[in-house]
């Protein structure tokens, strides 16, 4: 049990890191990176975007749900594996391409699905999009995404995954899987981790300290709103009594959603074995293990820790794999257990807040070097060769 004293210090804590007066002071103090060109790591960006983001938009970003410990697992599970680096091998020529369906991909990250991109930049998922192309990069949309699909695909230059909140109305979700099929895109992701719902209590903490009228960046939203209204996806639809999750899904709802399209099926949000069998019995393509960046449930385990058990229960199908990844050598951990790609999700909203679409692409570009170096250091000089020998359990 958390003494009284433990608790306050920690509530100050967290009032303190949401405050825009020590954001203020922060900006009068040590200066923000001036260019893309001055970020060397990925890290560099959370603190410049925090400075610069509104407090609302900070808190939507950066909580976790109830003591956020799943959000801070997803950092503390790269610490419990080691690289076993090897030596002399040839690694003059390093190979990241990957293919995930049938596509090559010119390297194994892919963007995570963030909703309402223009709270933090803009251009929103617009610029995120072009940087997409620009690094030839995966970029899978959200529902809730404040930029047309359609503009987005022009944009990315490639056809966007879709990822699916199935809301409480199905024929609303036969609507928004039709215009994702229609607009071009190749895969589906269906969200399954946020039907139990979520008590996301550090963005409950920051929302007060932001005063300003929303209207300006959230149209026909109320203050502090990140809901659907005004959203393209639900354009033209009642949104009336309608909500994101439903609670009454089952895994019929992955049958129904297979029968009724015929882009491939992704499930993202799994974390056991024995959901994983399930997967593949009721036709799931594919699988992202996944905690929602640990805004789903406070599990208290990060997405690496869950990911041999789901390779153990997928079979075939392909793993991919996101959560609080911030480095190549996080990424080429995640690739030696067995996941075939990896998505990021916070760094790249951080460069999109601080820099637009520059600050994505120099996010990219950054974890790309990184990955790099370290299948040269490994020994690996091609996605293929890394293998489950390349890293070992701490301790």
């Amino acid at each position: 049990m958390t003494s009284a004293p433990a608790r306050y210090r920690r509530e100050f804590l967290r009032f303190l890191a949401a405050s825009p007066l020590l954001a203020e002071a922060w900006a009068q103090g040590t200066p923000g990176p001036a260019s893309p060109a001055d970020i060397l790591g990925v890290m560099d960006l959370e603190e410049a975007a925090h400075r610069i983001l509104p407090p609302a938009h900070w808190g939507y970003m950066a909580t976790g749900v109830d003591d956020d410990r799943t959000l801070r697992a997803n950092r503390e599970a790269f610490g419990h594996y080691q690289l076993r680096p090897r030596r002399l091998v040839d690694v003059s020529a390093v190979d990241l391409k990957t293919e995930i369906f049938g596509v090559t991909w010119d390297s194994p990250i892919f963007i995570c699905p963030c909703g309402s991109q223009k709270a933090f930049h803009a251009e929103g998922e617009l610029a995120t999009a072009r940087a997409a192309a620009a690094k030839k990069t995966q970029m899978i949309l959200s529902t809730q995404t404040t930029a047309p699909i359609e503009e987005v695909m022009k944009a990315s230059g490639a056809p966007v995954w879709y990822q699916l909140y199935t809301t409480t109305n199905w024929s609303v979700t036969e609507k928004l899987v039709a215009h994702a099929e229609k607009a071009g895109s190749p895969v589906v992701v269906y969200t399954v981790d946020q039907a139990g719902g979520r008590n996301t209590e550090t963005q409950a903490r920051i929302r007060p300290l932001d005063t300003r009228n929303c209207a300006g960046c959230h149209p026909g939203g109320g203050p502090n709103t990140f809901g659907m209204r005004g959203k393209p996806m639900f354009a033209g639809i009642d949104i009336t009594g309608l909500e994101l999750s439903d609670p009454r899904l089952t895994w019929d709802s992955v049958d129904r959603l297979k029968k009724m399209t015929r882009m491939k099926v992704v499930l993202k949000g799994i974390v056991t074995r024995e959901d994983a069998v399930l997967a593949r019995e009721h036709g799931a393509e594919g699988i992202i293990v996944s905690n929602h960046g640990g805004r789903a449930e406070e599990s208290g385990r990060g997405s690496l820790e869950c990911l041999e058990e789901v390779l153990a229960g997928a079979g075939r199908l392909p793993v991919l794999i996101d959560g609080g990844f911030r480095r190549g050598t996080d990424i080429y951990k995640a690739l030696a257990l067995g996941a075939k790609a990896v998505g990021i999700g916070r760094p790249y909203l951080w460069g999109l807040s601080v820099f637009g679409q520059p600050g994505v692409e120099r996010v990219l570009e950054i974890l790309r070097a990184e990955l790099q170096l370290t299948m040269r250091q490994c020994g690996t000089p091609s996605i293929g060769k890394i293998t489950r020998a390349a890293v070992q359990k701490a301790g």
